[in-house]
């Protein structure tokens, strides 16, 4: 058991059970699966560029990240059906939760100016997403060794039914909100 599952069984459980007065255990929210997406408009010609931004995503989570086709030709944006625009990892369980430690007590802190994640990022049904500006705030990646800077989005999926249920679930696990 990772260091987060054991933080959520020991603390988390109880604390969600006090505030939100659940009955049951299986009541509690939990965190069900994180989901990194990478925009890679730009290297829809460059194969090279396109394999190292897939070997980033590689080596932040653990798990080989599948490639997003174009499903439709875009004229204005020079996209044709069937390119590469994009790479999608989905995490559960243990890998889900090792992602989760090192990127609440690692990643975060290394960004400049760093004073905390936005309250307002849920989507109404107790998700939450926010976004990266750059993948080197992750120590697995070498700065040298990267060609170009790239940003990912990350979500949150929980089984909370309210955004209020799962800002606290995400706050007991460590997540540094805003104050």
């Amino acid at each position: 058991m990772t260091r987060m599952q054991e933080k959520y069984q020991n603390e988390a459980i109880s604390a969600l059970k006090d505030k939100f007065h659940y009955k049951n255990n299986m009541e509690v929210p939990q965190l069900v699966k994180v989901i990194i997406n990478m925009g890679l408009g730009d290297c829809k010609d460059n194969t090279k560029l396109l394999e190292a931004a897939v070997g980033d995503l590689t080596i932040i989570s653990g798990q080989k990240p599948i490639v997003i086709k174009a499903k439709k030709s875009v004229a204005n944006f020079k996209v044709r059906e069937g390119q590469s625009v994009g790479a999608k990892v989905t995490l559960r369980s243990d890998r889900m939760y090792e992602f989760c430690d090192k990127l609440f007590n690692v990643a975060l802190p290394r960004v400049r100016d760093f004073h905390g994640l936005s309250n307002k990022s849920f989507d109404g049904r107790g998700n939450y997403a926010f976004g990266i500006k750059e993948q080197l705030i992750f120590p697995e990646i070498e700065y040298d060794k990267v060609e170009q800077i790239r940003g990912m989005d990350i979500m949150f999926v929980t089984t909370a039914k309210t955004d209020e249920e799962a800002h606290e679930l995400l706050a007991q696990l460590g997540l540094p909100f805003e104050r």
